[in-house]
């Protein structure tokens, strides 16, 4: 059952149509992985904690740069320095002291997934290099995890949900083949607007817990976002013959 407090704390959650202290006990006995702390992690993270799920992992080696300030609105002036995941979960912390926040201070690696996918509910994607990318995708096949991929730049976005435990499903590889190689653009050298880095890292945590919750979540789609035209696009994908993960 939920404690009185949790029960004030999650009342706007508990009033919807659908969502009752059940779902809200899942949230609760759920646990999800957030790998990056930055634009995108950023949203994410402080919706999920906020809406009360029950462990959240934090990975990111980096540390705050004042050039992350603009997008990475978790973060001031006087973090300049320190590292990413470990000021996300003193955040985090301090928003909700009901929930379990752990953080990974450095960058996530095969052999860390492999010890922490097995206990891990959900993956959300906030990295920002494909070689990453990659690799998350390989270990969630691999672990059978449920995994919300996610990517901005400049004006756009886009949002893809994997999973594993679906019989007929695509993964980022299908998407985004090895072969294409490493997009020439990125933030660095593109920039992005960080109210999209808001959108999508938001998107992220409502299909999380829209997962978390036992609603209905689409795979095998890519959700692109328009920030110039405010314009949604869905695509369906399919699998890739030729993908080298193993599914």
């Amino acid at each position: 059952m939920l404690s009185n407090q949790e029960q004030l704390r999650y009342s706007r959650q508990l009033l919807l149509n659908g969502f009752d202290e059940q779902q809200q006990l899942a949230l609760k006995n759920s646990s999800v992985l957030i790998i990056g702390a930055g634009g995108l992690g950023n949203p994410a993270a402080l919706y999920l904690a906020g809406a009360g799920v029950g462990k959240i992992i934090i990975a990111d080696g980096d540390c705050i740069d004042v050039s992350n300030l603009q997008r990475q609105v978790i973060y001031q002036h006087t973090n300049v320095g320190d590292n990413k995941a470990e000021i996300t979960c003193e955040h985090l912390r301090g928003l909700n002291q009901e929930i379990d926040i752990e953080a990974i201070d450095e960058m996530i690696d095969s052999e860390s997934l492999d010890y922490y996918l097995p206990e891990i509910d959900l993956v959300l994607d906030c990295s920002d290099n494909l070689s990453t990318r990659y690799l998350i995708n390989e270990k969630c096949i691999e672990y059978k995890t449920p995994l919300l991929s996610a990517a901005a730049i400049r004006f756009e976005g886009q949002l893809m949900f994997i999973n594993p435990l679906a019989s007929d499903y695509c993964c980022y590889e299908c998407f985004y083949p090895k072969n294409k190689g490493e997009p020439s653009l990125n933030c660095s050298t593109a920039g992005v607007l960080g109210p999209i880095l808001g959108i999508i890292g938001s998107m992220q945590a409502l299909q999380a817990v829209k997962y978390l919750i036992g609603k209905s979540v689409n795979s095998n789609q890519v959700m692109l976002f328009d920030g110039l035209a405010m314009q949604w696009q869905t695509f369906n994908i399919t699998k890739n013959t030729n993908c080298s993960c193993s599914h």
